[in-house]
């Protein structure tokens, strides 16, 4: 049973912590930009629900013509998928989890990596990385799947005011990358979230996403079903006019519950696996 635990354990590790990542352990007592009794060390901690929010949050943030493209120019998303992941992972765990100064760093380190990123979408719409509305956008959809995966399949009864807590909180680090006008309770980010509609829309590279995220890697074989499982609920998350824009069919309620027991099921053996989580390293600092 150790054996399997410390496989578990490494295999989550390799995606959440890949080799570059802060030292959550020091310096001793440095809350970081949070601290542990916040909403975001609550929401972030859970592996399970963060990969399925993630999943969904990136398939919401590619029905966004010009984010679409910018992945798609400026990175390595097609070849290395699971690279993309660890890369995101490293980011929300530093800034959530890390000291004052290494969330500090990243994202400095990522505004400058956007200052770069700049191109001409397929509509023939000039973009820009650092764009404020589509800092927005990025943001947005993807607190709002983590905090919809939250409490679907960890918390259900994480309170309504928790959820905007989480919400004011976070969108401290994406002002800090440069986003304006950030919702900051659920009531208007769910109104932003409608007033995008508009503008999303499916392409042939969506389409191409979708397949790439449908089909991608896990760190080994052990993880495949897991994986798997992951993504169809991530999938399942997304709003039911999202799914039909990808051409997908909502489930119906049995298939929904069935999921939704499956993922509960899954889920239990990588709580207990992880015992080195970048939470648990950002408790142990605070406990000096």
């Amino acid at each position: 049973m150790e054996a399997l635990r410390t496989r578990i354990e490494a295999s989550v590790i390799s995606i959440s912590r890949p080799p570059g990542s802060p030292d959550f352990r020091l310096p001793k007592g440095d809350p970081g930009l949070f601290g542990p009794d916040s909403p975001c060390w609550q929401v972030h901690s859970d592996f399970t629900s963060m990969l399925i929010g993630g999943v969904s949050a990136l398939l919401l943030q590619m029905l966004h013509p010009l984010p679409l493209a910018g992945v798609w120019d400026h990175s390595t998303f097609q070849q290395d998928m699971l690279g993309r992941l660890r890369g995101t992972a490293q980011f929300i765990a530093g800034t959530t989890f890390g000291s004052s100064a290494d969330a500090e760093r990243l994202i400095e380190r990522v505004r400058r990596i956007h200052a770069s990123v700049r191109g001409v979408a397929a509509d023939g719409r000039a973009y820009a990385a650092d764009d404020p509305a589509l800092l927005t956008w990025v943001h947005a959809a993807e607190v709002w799947c983590f905090l919809r995966a939250y409490v679907r399949y960890r918390n259900p009864d994480f309170s309504l005011a928790m959820q905007n807590r989480y919400l004011d909180e976070i969108a401290l680090v994406a002002e800090k990358l440069g986003a304006v006008d950030v919702p900051r309770n659920l009531k208007d980010l769910e109104t932003y979230i409608e007033s995008m509609r508009p503008q999303l829309r499916c392409e042939e590279r969506t389409l191409k996403t979708v397949e790439l995220v449908l089909n991608a890697p896990a760190p080994n074989a052990l993880a495949l079903p897991f994986t798997r499982l992951m993504t169809r609920a991530g999938v399942d998350l997304l709003p039911d006019w999202a799914k039909q824009q990808l051409g997908m069919t909502p489930l119906r309620p049995l298939q929904r519950a069935l999921l939704q027991r499956a993922v509960g099921i899954a889920a239990m053996p990588v709580r207990w696996a992880v015992r080195q989580s970048s939470a648990q390293l950002a408790r142990d600092r605070m406990a000096g």
